[in-house]
């Protein structure tokens, strides 16, 4: 059973209060397919334990009856209907299996099957309409309203729908920016992460192109419009998605890939076994028998179990050690993948900054603590990242941070405060050394030591005491530590090294990408750009799999064969477009879960061989000799068994070990 995204207009509502955008989130009972399935499964340990404790038939006949009912109803219609297409499909068959298992008293075993069909259509309907709740909610990013400048300069709170190409709009401190446009005045730093991914705020000046749903800092902006909502970045990742969803090819299980021809032979053969007897005289009941054997031994029960099994036990294992994999059919395409593509921050990197050098200026006087204890000191009032990974920095290493007096922040420029009698100045290098003093020498020693620390991919940020230079940090997004051991095992898995998707700045990529092993790497690319990067792998042949993080991310997640989101920062709409989620955010779990996944497969088909043999034996027999009922059932039964306990040895803790040790699947 599969489906895609099926896109929905798209209807922006009014937040309930300021700043909190109403979530959109459909509850599992107010779908039908769940409350069928709930009232099946009720029914269904309603009936059990009556009918295992020996009470009279009358009990629970009927709890079962009204479970096949509740639970069969739908994919049975569905299959009804799908024959008028001339259609036969496993959810029929089934159907018809369990009835037929009751007509032959096995009353229990065909509930059960009835129950499970249909929590699995319940578990993909809701799957399907969370990742649409997403979707359609992804817009409350951008603000609902907008402040508009009139010729005259006055303002005017409009609906963003209104905004049209040319308008003026002013984006104060902290609001988010409500259309793609340009920067017309002003000077701010701007968080873009949910476009861009990048994990620093980027700094907005006159002619600096700004996106809607992103947000300002502390600076002021006027921004003239650009695109209309509908065109904006934003509402281009909605449409992504939705096409992706949909262009995306149907996923099935191996044994779905057969069934047409398995269903419609299996039908064909229970008619010729019925039929064929009575027109050389056997009798009604002999004949109807021989059938109702036939059908049940040639039943695709063990065959489903067989495929099944290994794949609930590999997605169980998976949870516990961390890895949601949300249907059967995403774990059996994980093993598929022969190609990786990896988003940066937040998935290759930690996703917040950290202080990695501290480097006091020869002359200054000081050394690496006192630089760094000064700028903390004047950085903590800022609410800007950079300033909090300053201040994380110093209390890190233990040092004691004095108070800050007179503290002011210039957008773009840095921050400025008085610290124990010392003014303290601490800011980006181009815009503090022009008002800073000391020689040229030392200028051009400051200029040199900031170019190093840009060119190894770090942010540098420079430290001016009573208006000379003294020293310079660098701030960095770190690599996880197990990111270099997880690309290594992702390479041996797939025979190629994984491709880096990045919204953030060349450089930067570049550096990370060396320190983890990584060669291909794609920077500066916002979600169109990583789709397009997804579609050139796949059009090549490749089975891709996108790990990522973040809303910009999530076109590439569904367009991808499977998708893979981290889960501590990851964003709704990721979350819900990715196949699979790890929710602990270690990186080293994704190798190990497609290694996993390729065991499971190799059960599917080892359950598969089992499962013919038993059912080719059955048939036989019964065709060429008389296989009592009974036995028939047994051996179905018994086969049935045989697969579920080969496949439920994935549970164990040492499959999860292997997958996690073995690399290489």
């Amino acid at each position: 059973m599969t489906s895609t995204l099926t896109p929905q207009p798209v209807e922006r509502q009014q937040p309930e209060r300021l700043g909190t955008p109403p979530r959109r989130r459909t509850r599992a009972l107010a779908l039908p397919e769940a409350r069928w399935a709930a009232a099946a499964t009720a029914l269904f340990l309603l009936a059990l334990p009556l009918q295992l404790t020996g009470a009279p038939a009358w009990t629970w006949g009927p709890l079962y009856a009204l479970a096949y009912v509740t639970g069969g109803w739908e994919p049975g219609w569905e299959g009804l209907k799908a024959l008028k297409d001339r259609t036969l499909d496993v959810d029929l068959l089934m159907v018809v299996a369990a009835l037929g298992a009751a007509a032959i008293g096995q009353v229990m075993d065909g509930a059960l099957l009835i129950v499970i069909f249909a929590t699995s259509g319940a578990l993909e309907a809701l799957a399907t309409a969370r990742t649409a709740d997403s979707v359609r909610g992804l817009l409350d990013l951008a603000p609902a309203t907008a402040t508009r400048l009139s010729p005259d300069g006055s303002e005017q709170a409009v609906a963003v729908e209104e905004l049209t190409v040319g308008d003026i709009v002013l984006v104060r401190p902290g609001e988010r920016v409500g259309a793609d446009g340009r920067v017309l005045d002003g000077a701010s730093e701007v968080d873009q992460a949910t476009i861009t991914g990048e994990p620093l705020p980027a700094p907005k000046e006159r002619g600096d192109e700004v996106f809607a749903g992103t947000l300002n800092g502390t600076g002021a902006l006027r921004v003239r419009v650009e695109r209309d909502a509908s065109d904006s970045v934003i509402a281009r990742i909605v449409r992504m998605v939705q096409e992706a969803s949909e262009t995306k090819a149907p996923t099935q299980l191996f044994i779905e890939k057969i069934e047409q021809r398995y269903s419609l032979g299996m039908v064909a053969a229970t008619l010729a076994v019925f039929l064929v007897p009575l027109a050389f005289g056997a009798q009604l009941t002999d004949a109807l028998l021989r059938a109702m054997t036939f059908m049940i031994v040639a039943s695709p029960c063990a065959v489903v179990l067989a495929t099944m099994p290994p794949l609930l036990s590999a997605i169980a294992n998976a949870g516990r050690h961390g890895v949601l994999v949300k249907s059967a059919v995403v774990m059996e395409r994980l093993g598929q993948v022969d190609a990786v593509a990896l988003d940066k921050t937040g998935t290759l990197t930690e996703g917040s900054p950290r202080v990695t050098d501290v480097r006091p200026l020869p002359g200054s006087g000081l050394d690496e603590g006192e630089v760094l204890t000064l700028a903390a000191a004047a950085e903590r009032p800022s609410e800007h990242p950079l300033a909090r990974a300053v201040v994380d920095a110093a209390r890190e290493r233990g040092l004691d941070l004095p108070e800050g007096r007179a503290f002011t922040s210039a957008p773009g420029v840095g921050v400025t405060a008085v610290v124990g009698g010392r003014a303290v100045a601490v800011g980006a290098p181009a815009r503090l050394l022009d008002a800073a003093d000391g020689t040229a020498v030392k200028r051009e020693e400051c200029g040199r030591t900031a170019a190093e620390l840009q060119e190894s991919g770090r942010t540098a940020v420079l430290v001016v005491v009573d208006g000379t230079p003294a020293g310079l940090l660098g701030i960095a997004d770190r690599l996880r530590p197990d990111a270099a051991a997880t690309i290594a095992s992702l390479t041996r898995l797939t025979g190629s090294a994984p491709v880096l998707l990045t919204g953030d700045n060349p450089r930067a990529a570049a550096h990370l990408a060396a320190e983890a092993g990584i060669d291909d790497v794609r920077a500066g690319l916002l979600p169109q750009d990583k789709l397009d990067a997804v579609r050139e792998l796949e059009s090549a042949g490749r089975k891709v799999l996108v790990v990522g993080d973040g809303v910009n991310d999530a076109p590439a997640l569904a367009a991808a064969h499977t998708g893979i989101a981290m889960g501590r920062a990851g964003s709704d709409l990721a979350l819900e477009t990715a196949d699979a989620v790890i929710v602990r955010d270690e990186l080293t779990a994704v190798p190990a879960t497609v290694a996993l996944s390729r065991r499971a497969r190799r059960l599917v088909v080892q359950n598969l061989v089992i499962a013919g043999v038993f059912i080719a034996g059955l048939v036989v027999w019964d065709l060429a000799g008389d296989l009592p009922l009974p036995l028939g059932v047994a051996g179905h039964e018994g086969s049935t068994v045989l697969v579920g306990l080969n496949g439920l040895r994935l549970l164990r803790e040492g499959a999860w070990q292997r997958a996690a040790a073995g690399g290489s699947g």
